[in-house]
């Protein structure tokens, strides 16, 4: 909390298509500096436009901070809710990441707390996928109620090395 105003130091809204050149260097950001904890690569994404991530933001349900000093977005986080009518009960957490100076600092928390608001009032249950070695994140997702239902070994493949992603579920309700 900011000791003057009683209020966070930043702010957490749905990303539109008119920021799609924030959400763009941010998540490229974190696919640069963690590889490990996206699906996505950086060469694969740092090939498209801003314009891209903008139709991305337009169809899509991202959430993202904003620092309150300078309106800097240092958070993300996606909610993917299916349409598929046999799986529309559960959504997925996406493409969380959180800059390296805003860590520590209750933004992702809020941000993790945002989008399972959200999710409680169309869902029944919210489920993740996270790198098994991330253990700031494990302990984040446990500390929330997460629980983990699965192991895939080798998962992802980076370069000559294996990274194994635990599959974690957080009923509401």
């Amino acid at each position: 909390m900011n000791p003057e105003t009683g209020l966070p130091p930043f702010r957490i809204s749905r990303l539109g298509g008119e920021e799609g050149s924030d959400y763009r260097a941010l998540r490229l950001e974190g696919l640069r500096e963690h590889p490990e904890a996206f699906g996505a690569s950086w060469e694969e994404e740092a090939s498209q436009d801003a314009a891209r991530f903008s139709m991305r933001l337009e169809r899509g349900l991202v959430f993202g901070a904003r620092s309150g000093t300078n309106g800097t977005l240092v958070g993300i986080i996606g909610l993917r809710v299916p349409t598929e009518e046999k799986m529309r009960h559960k959504a997925s957490l996406w493409g969380f990441y959180v800059r390296r100076d805003a860590r520590r600092t209750g933004v992702g928390r809020a941000l993790l707390d945002h989008a399972i608001a959200y999710a409680a009032a169309v869902v029944e249950e919210v489920t993740l996928i996270v790198e098994a070695q991330n253990a700031p994140a494990l302990a984040l997702y446990r500390q929330i109620g997460f629980e983990q239902y699965g192991l895939e070994k080798r998962s992802l493949k980076i370069g000559d090395v294996y990274h194994d992603e635990v599959l974690m579920a957080l009923p509401l309700g």
